[in-house]
């Protein structure tokens, strides 16, 4: 067995910010390395990493972390802010260009492909989101988010702490799914599963040679009156496999077929959708899309422009996923996007948006109440917070209230220490 430091190359940025020039250790980095020690995996297994720890509730919560730093601005528009139209004269979507969903706000043109979900209410929004301790710091944004305990010494992710209050719920119950290492919201001692996709999880020996029940054998044997700590990783790997062989083996339609891109997101999506009708007891999904820190060159609201391009393809993959769900699966399931912080308001002389704070989270599934949440400060300078759109919604408020009225989960004190989330509406 070995002990893995989860760090993937998406997650580390080059977008050319200064702090991804320094050879310095960021406290990212920090907060892994001092909660890492519960996170080993099975080396006869590739394609996954399993993190070691050990159900319950109703729904589950799948977090697309928009990583880069996602402008809101671009995607929930408000066109019906006069000051949102002055800030960008180049890069500006116009009001008859947006997709209305009401008299302040209207989607990118790019965004089509849900605007029949914020009209029934299978999609939502909250404005105007950000963080208790702001910084325009990648790495730091990162993993103040994912910790999600400002003013504490405490270096869990939150995830981590979600299972952990639903009483151990097992090695399904808390999944990244795209990538084979884990995100900072997964650090600590509860269990969770990180894949590249579910046809990549199998022994790294073919089965053809030492079949999973030989391997099964051995490993119940080698591991007769050994403590937890040294056996569970092995047996939940194995079991793991085994799960996986089996729900791969089901018949799929391709992620063409179903409407999805064909791109790492649609991938992604398309087995956490599997992994969640499966029923294996999925409670907390991530998945990850990059590629948001356009500093330069964001284009106008036209196919083939950057952001148009990054919205069309998070857009055709939500509605796929949404569909492939069916209604039964999508009112158990709600999906938000997370993203370190937002861009500044006005756009930069390359024709793109310098980093910033105030943001804005989507919302996909059941439960939702429709609209546009939050209370919307405004564009004018005065309202701005040193030229940013002001946060007037805690991202924890969000997530605290869908892990309570979606996922089952009794009280987030613990999950959030210090913090009381206030009433968001959302769900």
């Amino acid at each position: 067995m070995t002990t893995m430091i989860p760090q993937t190359p998406e997650q580390m940025l080059d977008c050319g910010c200064p702090e991804n020039r320094s050879a310095g250790v960021s406290r990212r980095t920090l907060f892994r390395m001092a909660a890492v020690g519960g996170l080993t995996t099975a080396s006869t297994v590739s394609g996954a990493t399993l993190a070691f720890g050990a159900p319950a509730g109703t729904g589950t919560l799948v977090v697309l972390s928009l990583r880069g730093g996602f402008d809101g601005l671009s995607a929930v528009v408000p066109v019906g802010d006069a000051n949102y139209a002055k800030a960008r004269p180049g890069i500006q979507v116009t009001a008859s260009q947006s997709l209305k969903i009401d008299s302040m706000f209207g989607l990118n043109p790019a965004m089509q492909p849900l605007l029949k979900l914020f009209q029934n209410g299978t999609m939502a929004a909250v404005h105007a989101v950000g963080q208790a301790d702001p910084t325009r710091s990648h790495f730091e944004a990162m993993a103040e988010m994912e910790r999600a305990a400002p003013d504490s010494n405490l270096r869990t992710g939150w995830i981590d702490r979600t299972l952990g209050s639903l009483g151990d719920p097992g090695g399904f119950a808390g999944s990244q799914v795209g990538s084979g290492s884990m995100p900072d919201s997964m650090i600590g001692p509860n269990a969770k599963f990180a894949m590249n996709s579910i046809a990549g999880v199998k022994l790294s020996v073919g089965e053809d040679l030492v079949p999973l029940a030989r391997w099964r054998s051995a490993m119940k044997t080698l591991h007769t009156g050994a403590a937890p700590e040294l056996s569970a990783p092995m047996t939940n790997a194995l079991g793991a496999v085994g799960k996986m062989s089996t729900l791969n083996k089901a018949t799929s339609k391709s992620v063409k077929e179903l409407g999805y891109p064909e791109t790492a997101l649609g991938n992604a999506l398309h087995d956490v959708a599997r992994l969640i009708k499966a029923d294996l007891g999925l409670r907390v999904a991530t998945v990850d899309y990059g590629n948001w820190d356009m500093h330069v060159n964001l284009g106008k609201a036209t196919s083939g422009a950057w952001m148009y391009r990054q919205l069309e393809e998070m857009s055709k993959a939500l509605a796929a996923f949404a569909a492939e769900l069916g209604t039964e699966a999508l009112n158990r399931t709600t999906l938000l996007t997370l993203s370190e912080f937002g861009r500044r308001v006005a756009e930069n002389g390359s024709g793109g948006l310098d980093h910033g704070h105030g943001n804005v989270v989507l919302a996909l599934g059941g439960g939702l109440n429709k609209g546009v949440h939050g209370k919307w400060p405004g564009l004018a300078a005065g309202n701005l917070v040193d030229g940013d759109l002001a946060s007037t919604t805690d991202y924890r408020s969000i997530v605290s209230e869908v892990l309570k009225k979606r996922v089952g989960v009794d009280s987030t004190t613990d999950i959030f220490p210090g913090y009381k989330p206030k009433t968001v509406g959302l769900a």
